[in-house]
């Protein structure tokens, strides 16, 4: 029996109010009690909100699904993170969200298995990098090298190019751990003409990577005046428009829509993917399972080929069921309500943590156990319809969702066909920012698999 793949430590007994807010600005994992994995829901109150994370299904349901226009999207968390993703999708709501979304989501349909070919350049080119490559090596600086080169190849139709890569790697490194998650004048919402205080470093990488994107941006502009461009989703996005007003995306809007495009499509499965490695490295009768299941790829991996990973897609989802990329979503109550009885007042910040609710004791049989058969249990079908939102739930689902689950499960069977895997190093730490990581690396040693 394996051991339980790592999870971090609780807050201690006893932590006032201060430290548990300088904790949380830190690192979420940290600064929260461990009853949270048991608890239906919780209520946290300090001198600037009040917040409750919501920790059952129904609950869960109520807020993203049921009645997701009393549950929009938190303007604290959007208020800290605009230096990097300005009004994106991510931040926006209301009409102005409703306008973007019915931009994208047409540029959208169709994209996973348009991509495909993108998808399996990219794999094939990060398999070739790795082959001979020095042991042991980072995949977190792996996977982000390759999630961004399927980004870019899909966005706008040319590979990343280590360079770029490892300027994006390290700017969203940085950004995560120099950004915290909230800043006082945010939570007490003051107008947005009051200076926030951010970081001056964070300040710095979100500037690093908007910088790059406007680049692209403005070059694709370009193509399309000139009649040149290529038929990509960049290109889609760009020259789409709301069917209701007939407006687009200004240039400055684009390159926030492509922000978050990153931080959804490249970021978070990079976590995923590195995480989920991680996890077959040490569990080597799984990850032998993957490989078998790898022989059903043609050598020239197709879109008709997926249905045959039956067992990978299992593994993927495990992996996301264990570290979710995007720990907590963040609501605010638009209107007084209740919950289990408790009054909720108007303005207060509403959490959904997919860490949480992934993991709860009363949920799920061995909650911390990497078991990618649970997947066709009664409890583990069971709790895939109602405890299952990696990419949230409702209509402010990912759009990227399906792109997100074709990549990782092509991504696992390509580099399984090619390789072992075997940790090395420490034992990972996660620690949640933005996304879930770890606190210094992970680790493999990755040999050819003959």
């Amino acid at each position: 029996m394996s051991e339980l793949p790592p999870k971090p430590a609780s807050r201690p007994d006893g932590a006032g109010i201060v430290q548990r807010i300088r904790l949380f600005r830190q690192d979420m994992f940290a600064s929260q009690p461990e009853r949270l994995y048991r608890a239906k829901m919780a209520e946290m109150r300090t001198p600037f909100y009040r917040s409750f994370l919501v920790n059952t299904p129904d609950l869960v349901h109520r807020v993203l699904v049921q009645e997701a226009d009393n549950f929009p999207k938190s303007e604290v968390l959007a208020d800290t993170l605009r230096a990097l993703l300005g009004d994106s999708i991510f931040a926006t709501n209301g009409e102005q969200w409703r306008a973007q979304r019915d931009i994208i989501n047409p540029a959208f349909k169709g994209c996973p298995r348009q991509a495909f070919a993108q998808m399996r350049a990219a794999g094939e080119d990060a398999i070739a990098r790795l082959q001979g490559a020095q042991q042991p090596v980072e995949m977190e600086f792996v996977t982000s090298y390759l999630a961004a080169d399927i980004i870019f190849r899909t966005l706008f139709s040319k590979p990343l190019g280590e360079t770029r890569a490892l300027a994006v790697f390290e700017a969203f490194r940085a950004y995560q751990k120099t950004q915290p998650l909230w800043n006082i004048p945010a939570l007490l919402r003051l107008p947005r003409w009051v200076p926030r205080m951010r970081s001056k470093q964070a300040r710095h990488h979100a500037g690093v990577i908007r910088a790059l994107l406007g680049d692209l941006v403005a070059e694709r502009q370009a193509e399309i005046a000139a009649g040149t461009a290529p038929d990509d989703l960049a290109t889609s996005l760009m020259t789409a428009v709301d069917p209701q007003t007939g407006k687009g995306f200004s240039p400055q809007e684009m390159v926030d829509q492509v922000a978050i495009f990153f931080l959804a499509g490249h970021e978070t499965s990079a976590s995923a993917l590195a995480w989920t490695f991680y996890l077959l490295a040490t569990h080597p009768d799984i990850q032998d399972r993957v490989a078998e299941e790898s022989r059903l790829l043609s050598s020239l991996p197709a879109p008709g080929d997926m249905s045959a990973l039956r067992f990978t897609k299992h593994v993927f989802h495990e992996g996301l069921r264990l570290y979710p990329p995007v720990p907590v979503f963040v609501r605010e109550a638009a209107v007084e309500t209740q919950f289990r009885g408790r009054r909720v007042p108007k303005g207060s910040m509403v959490l959904v943590s997919p860490w949480y609710l992934q993991r709860h004791e009363n949920l799920w049989e061995n909650p911390d156990a990497f078991d990618p058969d649970r997947w066709e249990t009664p409890n583990g079908k069971a709790r895939k319809r109602d405890a299952f939102i990696p990419f949230s739930a409702g209509k402010r689902v990912c759009p990227g969702a399906g792109f997100g689950r074709i990549e990782g499960v092509l991504m696992l069977a390509m580099f399984l066909r090619a390789f072992r895997l075997e940790p090395a190093g420490n034992v990972p730490v996660p620690v949640a920012h933005l996304t879930v990581r770890s606190k210094d690396g992970i680790y493999l040693s990755l040999s050819p698999r003959v």
